[in-house]
């Protein structure tokens, strides 16, 4: 599941945390996943008008590295967690998925909540610690929130592994 890889995440003036890097290892992981036959579920986020990612806009597409294949399951969401809102659960119990492999943008947000919202539902989940990043904040910078949050989601709430130790 890749969480708001979109263009807008790299059109704003801060730059993401080793946004292009983490970008070139979720684009493997999904080259892994796709060669083994597995679902794949990209999410996108929309912000409403103004916003960066708002639907419609420059910022709405998919990263080109992490573009959908026809037949992949596609959600839209318009709040941080991917599943408030959304068919998500739905689809996903159609296609019989129990286990989430998670990565994407932004960490304390969109897939925090995509973390959360997953292990609320029953479902297993795998956070790729290195496959998630987010921008510095005047409190903290991002290598520490990432940090953080692999730390505090490998707490109860995801097996929390690095992109190479990711089985399908």
């Amino acid at each position: 599941m890749i969480v708001d890889v979109q263009q807008g995440m790299f059109a704003v003036r801060q730059p993401l945390h080793r946004g292009e890097e983490v970008v070139r290892r979720i684009a493997g992981l999904l080259a892994r996943a796709r060669a083994e036959g597995r679902p794949v579920v990209h999410v996108r986020h929309d912000g409403g008008s103004g916003h960066v990612l708002a639907k419609g806009s420059a910022g709405w597409p998919h990263h080109p590295l992490v573009a959908p294949h026809p037949g992949e399951i596609v959600v839209e969401k318009r709040h941080s967690g991917s599943f408030h809102d959304t068919d998500l659960h739905r689809r996903l119990a159609d296609a019989g998925v129990d286990r989430l492999v998670i990565a994407g943008m932004q960490t304390e947000m969109c897939v925090d909540s995509a973390c959360r919202g997953a292990v609320a539902l029953g479902y297993r989940v795998i956070l790729v610690a290195d496959g998630h990043t987010t921008y510095d904040t005047p409190v903290i910078d991002a290598e520490r929130i990432i940090a953080h949050h692999n730390r505090l989601l490998a707490n109860g709430f995801a097996d929390v592994v690095t992109a190479d130790q990711v089985t399908f």
